[in-house]
């Protein structure tokens, strides 16, 4: 079979341990594959001026597959302090390496699927969010442009200076919407959900939302096999917490997938367990959702939600039974109880966990 080039980026924080816990299953289950590793995150912000070099993005164009481990993110005033000397004063900007890989590369969907691992409740359900979009496209502003300052002037803010405000655009293109809610229906008939969730606020922010609501209801026009419906993104996530049986997908645009995606992972136990895979067109990469988790001790972290990401890239990649391996490897783990790491009340290690989970296959 052909080799896999696989792009690995460990990255900050515990993204390191459970990168290097979790890849050994790859080799466990003899999929052919070569890793390269690269270099992205905090350290080469602060060294280079760049979380993401050059050489980084030749790796990812010449892979088939890339797999992060986790990024550190701070605010624009800590990443400017925690610069290099030389590096300071030349008005270089901190742009977050997941943003710049979703954008760069046009990975329009963020798939985060929920399901039952430590609970007796049976559940499964996927979170769909757009990656490139909405809140989070980066038009962000402090102070207002003065074309924004004009709209506003005929709002009850007409009399704050441009100083004391700020505002932020959520923008969303027909082209955006259309991919993603195809994407939607198209994961749902792959994956055998029978439903699909729009989550929106179209009470509140009622321009957009019929926007997106009418290209919602075009596309689901092509999938009769599907029930679509339309429901308040609050609505939403109290019901994912009290009956997340009730949902298949769930998609919803930047912001209000980002804040699901984190809920249902608490859902399923904890972001401990959470995996996540950035899809587009022609490029992906996958990474589990817990971040680089800096208040965590050497060697304690969760390694679950690399696994299950390692299991995303595959069922991606055309290794459907090998994933649906490692997904049964974590529960009889989980559910033996003997390691487990902290947050699972247990005492084991990153890689005492992660070779049990390895040695249940």
């Amino acid at each position: 079979m052909k080799k896999i080039k696989l792009a690995v980026l460990p990255g900050d924080g515990i993204g390191q341990e459970v990168t290097q816990a979790a890849l050994p299953v790859m080799d466990a289950l003899a999929i052919p594959y070569e890793a390269s590793f690269g270099d992205i995150g905090w350290e080469f912000w602060k060294n280079e001026g760049n979380p993401v070099p050059e050489r980084t993005w030749q790796l990812i164009e010449n892979s088939d597959a890339t797999l992060l481990g986790a990024i550190t993110s701070k605010p624009e005033r800590e990443a400017e302090e925690e610069l290099a000397v030389p590096l300071k004063n030349f008005g270089l900007r901190y742009v977050s390496p997941v943003v710049q890989l979703r954008q760069r590369l046009d990975l329009f969907a963020n798939v985060r699927p929920c399901f039952n691992i430590q609970h007796d409740k049976s559940f499964r359900c996927s979170i769909i969010r757009e990656n490139t979009e909405g809140l989070y496209a980066g038009f962000d502003f402090y102070p207002m442009p003065e074309a924004i300052k004009q709209l506003v002037n005929k709002s009850p803010w007409d009399n704050y200076p441009e100083k004391d405000m700020s505002c932020a655009l959520r923008i969303q293109s027909r082209h955006g919407l259309k991919r993603l809610f195809h994407f939607s229906f198209e994961y749902a008939r792959q994956n055998h959900y029978t439903k699909v969730t729009f989550a929106d606020k179209p009470n509140v922010l009622r321009k957009s939302s019929i926007f997106a609501r009418e290209i919602f209801e075009e596309i689901a026009a092509c999938y009769p096999e599907i029930k679509a419906e339309i429901h308040n993104v609050d609505a939403v996530a109290l019901w994912l917490v009290r009956r997340p049986e009730e949902f298949g997908v769930i998609v919803a645009e930047n912001m209000f997938g980002d804040i699901l995606s984190d809920l249902a992972g608490g859902v399923m136990g904890g972001l401990g367990f959470a995996p996540s895979a950035n899809i587009g067109m022609k490029n992906s990469y996958f990474e589990p959702v817990h971040g680089s988790a800096p208040r965590v001790k050497l060697n304690t972290a969760n390694p679950s939600a690399m696994f299950l990401t390692i299991g995303l890239m595959l069922d991606h990649l055309g290794y459907s039974v090998e994933a649906k391996k490692i997904h049964m490897a974590l529960v009889k783990t989980i559910q033996q109880g003997k390691y487990l790491t902290y947050d699972l009340d247990g005492l084991a290690s990153t890689q005492d966990m992660a070779q049990a989970i390895i040695g249940n296959l």
